[in-house]
């Protein structure tokens, strides 16, 4: 790459305050966006979702684990998948240490995905990972939360996907959903996010953002199209 301008500490500093101004603006506006997220409607789930999970079937109401919250990541690996989504393992290895802190503030973390619990439970112990993984094989819960897709769907050349009609490559997608249940039991659904959305999952994105050369991915077929599983990078 070829270099930015070269300036004295007293020029870097006065640049770098500029850029601070825009900083702490981007802070507060984040701020001001999460409690626009929080204050989302909810809406009730009627529907019976039920699980295959560690100790066998489990619906979402028990996959609270005790707590009022709960967040879902929506692990694109489908039912004859050979192992789970790059990308999607790449976000994993970021959350998998997230979940002992979220459980002290009152945050389930669990992923969900449709292929069996027996193959998800084979590649949780490649990848090392000691999050929850529940299996929806046999549920409607991924198609109803917009990250799977039927084959007629995706011949259509448009899915229901992250709020819009657009085509679709596959029949799995990344998302994530968050829950809430109340003192009678009843869950609701709080919040939904999806492509983008996810972004800030990842903290060697964070990482990247901070360096000259940034993520790196113009030149790219797509822009993870660097991401490899953990142990596949060879190095």
């Amino acid at each position: 790459m070829e270099p930015n301008a070269v300036v004295s500490r007293d020029e870097w500093l006065e640049a770098r305050k500029a850029l601070l101004a825009k900083e702490k603006a981007l802070t507060r506006q984040r701020d001001e966006i999460s409690a626009l997220r929080r204050a989302l409607p909810w809406v009730k789930i009627e529907k019976p979702y039920i699980f295959d999970g560690p100790g066998g079937a489990i619906s979402l109401a028990v996959a609270f684990d005790g707590r009022e919250q709960l967040v879902v990541y929506h692990f694109m690996f489908g039912p004859d998948w050979p192992a789970g989504c790059p990308s999607c393992s790449y976000l994993a290895d970021h959350f998998d240490g997230a979940a002992v802190h979220l459980n002290q503030r009152d945050v389930t973390l669990v992923a969900i995905s449709r292929a069996p619990r027996a193959v998800l439970e084979a590649y949780r112990a490649r990848m090392g990972w000691r999050f929850t993984w529940l299996s929806s094989l046999e549920s409607d819960f991924n198609h109803d939360f917009r990250v799977s897709f039927s084959a007629d769907e995706i011949a259509s050349g448009a899915v229901d996907y992250n709020y819009a009609q657009a085509p679709f490559p596959l029949e799995e997608a990344p998302g994530l959903s968050v829950f809430y249940k109340d003192a009678d039991g009843d869950v609701f659904h709080t919040y939904s996010c999806y492509g983008r959305g996810l972004d800030a999952l990842i903290g060697a994105y964070q990482f990247l953002d901070l360096v000259p050369k940034g993520r790196d991915e113009a030149g790219l077929a797509f822009p993870m199209g660097w991401v490899r599983r953990h142990d596949e990078y060879g190095v």
